[in-house]
């Protein structure tokens, strides 16, 4: 009995990263009208859908590890609620915020990439023993935190011109391609608090703060970059 409460508590949690994932779907269509409270547009909303599934999505994970519950009912559970919310939510972002920019077709159709690689990523990741203290390719959430900045971005200026169309069109197979390929990557999981054992995660966590405070929600993209380029350097470090 107390095995089938301890495990309901973090299956509740990946639910609720499930439901949060498939209201940001939602919201996405809705695109530039106010379709939320307090004024938010359906593009805003759904960048509030995914970052909060990023939270159920972070504790579930912390109440799994803090009860001891894990399952492998549980893991599978994970990864559908992640490709919905981190994959199909941010593609379809894009999709919808291309289409509303005037994007050609071509450029909007690219989006679907994005779940396609997201499915990818998932699959290799429960197959891959390597991956249990640290990461393989760019983790499906920061992928989708990408896509919130960029689609803030886009959104800033509102022209979508040459140089945002090629932008653009390289950027969406080259981010969802991260996530897919051999690019070992820190996890920003803390073991303890040392600095030395700790230096690139409170590195991370600095730039992260810093760029949200300068850039706002743009800043996302950046921190995910700036992410990308730690993990690089972290590995040169170890060679």
């Amino acid at each position: 009995m107390i095995n089938k409460i301890t495990s309901f508590i973090p299956n509740t949690l990946t639910c609720c990263n499930l439901l949060s994932g498939i209201l940001a779907c939602i919201a996405a269509f809705s695109g530039p009208v106010v379709a939320g409270p307090f004024g938010l547009t359906g593009f805003e909303l759904a960048w509030l859908m995914i970052v909060l599934a990023a939270g159920f999505d972070f504790f579930d994970g912390f109440a799994a590890r803090l009860l001891h519950a894990y399952s492998p009912m549980g893991k599978e559970l994970d990864s559908l609620a992640d490709l919905v919310s981190f994959g199909v939510a941010p593609g379809l972002l894009m999709f919808n915020l291309l289409h509303w920019l005037g994007a050609p077709v071509w450029v909007s159709y690219l989006s679907l990439i994005i779940p396609v690689c997201g499915a990818l990523r998932l699959a290799k990741f429960n197959i891959d023993e390597r991956q249990t203290t640290s990461f393989i390719g760019l983790p499906i959430p920061s992928n989708a935190l990408f896509w919130i900045g960029y689609s803030a971005w886009l959104l800033k200026y509102g022209v979508f011109d040459d140089l945002r169309l090629w932008l653009t069109a390289v950027l969406i197979p080259a981010v969802s391609l991260l996530m897919v390929c051999e690019l070992p990557m820190f996890s920003l999981k803390f073991s303890n608090m040392r600095w030395a054992d700790n230096k690139m995660r409170f590195t991370m966590m600095a730039v992260a703060i810093i760029l949200l405070i300068i850039f706002g929600v743009v800043g996302t993209a950046l921190a995910v970059a700036a992410y990308i380029g730690l993990s690089v350097i972290d590995n040169c470090s170890r060679k």
